[in-house]
């Protein structure tokens, strides 16, 4: 059976992403920080469905973590074959004269620092083995920089160049590299937000309507399975068609 490994994955997409891997096949190692009732709940949703599952607390954001979380998957579930880099920081709107360099380096942190220390840490296996995947978790606000946004949507930006760099890098040892770029996706951090904003999102979605956390979770799986050998260095919107405007 091969590991997925889904960090942030104690609430909200990546829950919904760790529990789809396992639906699928996979043995999921959940990645979290500090929220353990929900990466227990996570866990315990994947092996109620008869899945195999483990909570993999670290932090994704500390390199010396890093290396420890992965050591304990592998004596839990086995070696990493797939990573799926979802953790995410706050996202917290600020005008451009409130931003600060600090605050650009909070987003790359979790959007740029935790991928690359991670492949790092898997690489020299996956080499070995000549497999391995990763599927990067990026935003349309990559490409239509919404305002408020600079330190997220630069961080996203940077993810999404690295994924077409490292794509392009290990192609040849059979390592592949995509990234998932949803829209709005309600989760329970969006709880109460504005009706206005609501309606001014859905008015600039071709679809009308928003996505759903198993909209995202679907690609990835795709994405993850042998169905897409073939797919690397790609950017799959999943918006409802707002990245068309």
């Amino acid at each position: 059976m091969k590991v997925a490994l889904v960090t942030g994955a104690s609430r909200g997409l990546g829950a919904v992403i760790a529990r789809e891997l396992g639906l699928a096949g996979w043995a999921v190692a959940v990645n979290y920080r500090s929220d353990t009732r929900g990466a227990d709940a996570a866990v315990s949703k994947i092996r109620g469905a008869g899945g195999t599952a483990y909570a993999a607390r670290f932090s994704v954001i500390e390199q010396s973590d890093i290396a420890r979380g992965l050591a304990e998957i592998k004596t839990a579930l086995g070696p990493v074959d797939l990573i799926v880099n979802n953790a995410t920081g706050l996202q917290i709107e600020m005008p451009l004269l409130d931003q600060s360099w600090r605050t650009y380096l909070d987003q790359l942190e979790f959007f740029v620092k935790a991928p690359l220390e991670l492949l790092q840490e898997v690489l020299p296996d996956w080499r070995a083995r000549k497999s391995g995947r990763v599927i990067n978790i990026g935003s349309e606000i990559a490409e239509l920089g919404n305002p408020y946004c600079g330190n997220y949507a630069s961080a996203k930006g940077a993810m999404l160049s690295m994924t077409r760099s490292w794509a392009k890098e290990l192609a040849p040892e059979g390592i592949t590299v995509n990234l998932v770029a949803p829209g709005w996706i309600p989760v329970e951090r969006h709880a109460g937000s504005a009706q206005e904003r609501i309606d001014w999102y859905l008015d600039r979605t071709p679809l009308g309507h928003f996505g759903t956390p198993e909209d995202i979770a679907h690609m990835v799986v795709f994405l993850a399975s042998t169905k897409a050998d073939f797919i690397t260095g790609q950017k799959l919107a999943v918006n409802g068609g707002r990245t068309l405007l």
